[in-house]
């Protein structure tokens, strides 16, 4: 589901009019937020048609690349409780992707030899050849998209994000509004 939900962005020239009735509508930040929002909307939306011809969602996606040594392109068992972190989801959600990966073949569940109480997630030969299969043509869906810039606008880019990305980690947290909470 996309994030932005408009078909259009508004023009330049509206969101200068909204400032009439918007004074801290600051037009060029809330012009390249909705772009930002809009080309988001757009690589996610083709990753996940991508990986849905293969079955695929997202989520069991990012699970099987957790699980994947990109080093070496052998497996590498993990707690779900480490793939929840490291995914940024909640361990009822990973719970939820791991029982599907499971009930698939892609994955298994099996005792930690050092620790009976915990449980590893493991990828099987099936989850492996399966992300195998999946990723030359998931590396080249995201060159194609990155291809109309150059090495260097890559690069800016990258940097750019990343200074909104740290920038909206230190923002302090937005409370939910009496309206929006009902």
């Amino acid at each position: 589901m996309p994030l932005l939900m408009l078909k259009d962005l508004p023009r330049y020239e509206c969101l200068l009019e909204a400032v009439r009735h918007h004074p801290d509508l600051d037009p060029s930040a809330c012009e390249a937020y909705l772009n930002l929002l809009r080309a988001g909307d757009e690589a996610y939306s083709r990753s996940e048609a991508f990986l849905g011809e293969h079955d695929m969602s997202p989520g069991r996606f990012t699970v099987l690349m957790l699980l994947y040594d990109k080093l070496s392109g052998m497996p590498r068992d993990q707690t779900p409780a480490d793939l929840a972190d490291k995914a940024g989801v909640t361990r009822a959600t990973m719970t939820g992707l791991v029982d599907t990966l499971e009930r698939d073949g892609l994955v298994t569940r099996q005792h930690d030899p050092h620790d009976r109480r915990m449980m590893l997630i493991q990828l099987t030969p099936k989850g492996h050849s399966t992300l195998e299969a999946i990723l030359p043509g998931h590396f080249q869906q995201m060159a194609a998209q990155m291809a109309p810039l150059s090495e260097q606008e890559r690069k800016t880019l990258v940097r750019l994000l990343n200074k909104i990305a740290g920038q909206t980690r230190a923002l302090e947290p937005v409370e939910a509004s009496p309206a929006a909470a009902s």
